[in-house]
């Protein structure tokens, strides 16, 4: 890239030449440099903006940039694009710092990876999505350079070029965008950053003490579980005594598998879907699983849990990476939040704090609701719009049953078909979840299909268009491309799985994310913040004395947002009022 030129502002009497300059502005690059990447404990250093005519940096530290108004209403004002590269690491620095709710915003980072649908095309880094499409390089060498001291001259201008490269950089996305016809997929998600920005700077309320105990209690089982099942795999191998510990590594494959066909089992592996199918005979096999289970908790959610809580605030602060799936599902990391175990010792210890309650809620089966929306099947629509419980309406019509005939068991059958079908389950998965052949599960598949034959339809047809076309869309017309070798069989097949279930999934992804935005907007008159998002699910913090209100929002603005996706069958959301993230 040629010699960048930019004006550095150091002192406040020159700030007027930055508002003056980018005041009729419609398109601004904006950028951050800061002294580390929590907010919390670092500092926003430069401010650098760039328009098609000038570049600016602004010095923080000796300049009060959004002490000045004018600043500030350029900022919060939605008619003026801020263009930035992952906006919400800028933006959650600013939330924090300068209390600066950033509107109006194009991320360069979030556009490249709603292009990209899933592909794989060398990263969503500044970097490579520069030199995809401008063909320039970008000079990332000062980037982890001391922001904190006494700045030289090539940071300055390291500074000011990642700002002024973000301009070119947004005409060329935003015509793909436009190309593509992903212009409503990309205002989802930038409507979403903001409220995520403020979901994770708020972060959730942590008792330290209950989350102990629990952990306390994991340990032991896990130990028992250790010890019992080691001395079950180890038979027929000969101990120096009784009271010894077998030797054996619970966590080597190789040994596992060893053990077990000494004891006679033979298994093709010891993943968890391959020992499965045989828990049910063999009662070592079904320890093994509770122990990976066990295991599995202790790792992740056992007592080092607990050093994810900030210094700072005392609080959890994950990060939600925000295009985290190929469909739009969100993900989260440092700690995971959406894979804390769904158990009632678990969740209670996510506590809100004295004086204050927690607002739950969460879609009832809304990705069956955007399938019967898409199908239009009229079988699966009526049972929605009636109201009844929908699993026994299903096994009603696979039996051609009355509703009070329905059986608990067949009632399980429809369960597992009703979420299973969209997600490829097959006569062998459902065998295995309903305890029944394999003939029989074919004949319950059969019997779901004929009752409801548009989703049949529907569910084939997107199969085979993912085949074909190597592309899906969700209802906001998000793009999920599929990357497979035609004369693979298996990868074939795969491929048709993620064809049905995708364009489900990724519509439910861009319904919860429309709903915090909503959301964000409509609470904003209360005592209350966001704080956490699992899938179909949103947990606002609130105020005791606002908790009604806050709930009634929360469900009308979900109600809101999935309307605006699905039109035919009824949305139902489901709100609690809680002290602990329980429902």
């Amino acid at each position: 890239m040629s010699e960048t030129i930019f004006t550095l502002i150091t002192k406040p009497e020159t700030l007027d030449k930055l508002i003056a300059a980018i005041a009729n502005q419609t398109v601004i690059g904006v950028d951050t440099e800061t002294t580390g990447l929590d907010p919390m404990r670092s500092r926003v250093r430069l401010l650098q903006i760039a328009t098609r005519e000038r570049n600016f940096v602004v010095d923080l530290f000796k300049v009060k940039a959004f002490d000045h108004p004018a600043l500030r209403e350029i900022f919060t004002a939605p008619h003026i694009i801020k263009i930035f590269h992952n906006a919400k690491f800028d933006m959650k620095m600013l939330l924090y710092h300068f209390k600066l709710e950033v509107r109006g915003i194009f991320d360069t980072m979030l556009a490249s990876q709603l292009i990209g649908g899933g592909r794989s095309e060398g990263g969503n880094s500044l970097a490579a999505v520069t030199e995809r499409y401008l063909k320039e390089a970008v000079d990332k060498t000062q980037q982890m350079s001391d922001w904190a001291s006494d700045l030289t001259d090539e940071q300055y201008e390291y500074a000011a070029k990642d700002a002024e490269v973000l301009l070119p950089l947004r005409e060329k996305l935003a015509q793909v965008l436009v190309k593509d016809k992903l212009i409503e997929a990309a205002k989802i998600e930038f409507d979403c950053v903001l409220p995520l920005c403020a979901l994770e700077l708020a972060g959730m309320n942590l008792d330290a003490g209950c989350w102990r105990e629990v952990a306390k209690k994991i340990e032991a089982e896990h130990e028992v579980l250790s010890s019992t099942l080691k001395r079950e795999l180890a038979t027929g191998i000969q101990q120096l005594s009784f009271f010894d510990e077998p030797t054996i590594n619970l966590d080597s494959p190789a040994q596992v598998t060893d053990a077990l066909q000494r004891m006679g089992i033979k298994v093709e592996g010891t993943r968890g879907w391959q020992l499965q199918p045989l828990a049910k005979e063999y009662p070592v096999i079904e320890k093994l699983l509770e122990y990976r289970h066990a295991q599995k908790a202790l790792s992740s959610y056992g007592m080092n849990f607990l050093q994810h809580l900030h210094p700072v605030s005392g609080r959890i602060h994950s990060d939600f990476r925000q295009i985290g799936a190929t469909g739009g599902r969100m993900s989260c990391s440092e700690p995971n939040l959406q894979q804390v175990p769904n158990t009632k010792e678990y969740r209670s210890c996510f506590r809100a704090p004295a004086g204050y309650k927690l607002c739950i809620a969460d879609y009832s089966q809304i990705e069956i609701r955007i399938l019967a929306d898409w199908s239009q099947d009229v079988e699966l629509t009526k049972a929605l719009i009636s109201g009844e419980d929908l699993h026994c309406v299903t096994a009603s019509q696979m039996f051609n049953l009355a509703l009070d005939e329905v059986t608990k068991d067949q009632r399980s059958a429809a369960k597992q078909l009703n979420y299973g079908l969209m997600y490829g389950l097959g006569a062998q998965g459902l065998a295995a979840r309903i305890d029944c052949t394999q003939e029989e599960a074919e004949q319950l598949i059969k019997k779901y299909f004929a009752a409801y034959s548009g989703v049949a339809e529907w569910l084939r047809e997107a199969a085979n268009r993912a085949v074909q076309d190597r592309e899906s869309r969700t209802r906001s017309g998000r793009l999920i491309y599929f990357t497979f070798d035609a004369n693979d069989r298996s990868q074939v097949a795969a491929t048709q799985r993620f064809g049905k279930n995708s364009p489900i999934q990724g519509s439910s992804a861009d319904i919860i994310k429309r709903a915090l935005a909503l959301i964000y907007d409509a609470i904003k008159g209360l005592d209350a913040r966001l704080v956490n998002c699992v899938h179909d699910e949103i947990v606002i913090e609130v105020i005791e004395a606002q908790a009604a209100e806050c709930a009634r929002i929360l469900e009308h603005e979900m109600v809101n947002a999935a309307r605006e996706f699905i039109r035919s069958v009824p949305v139902t959301v489901d709100a609690t009022i809680s002290d602990a993230w329980l429902k």
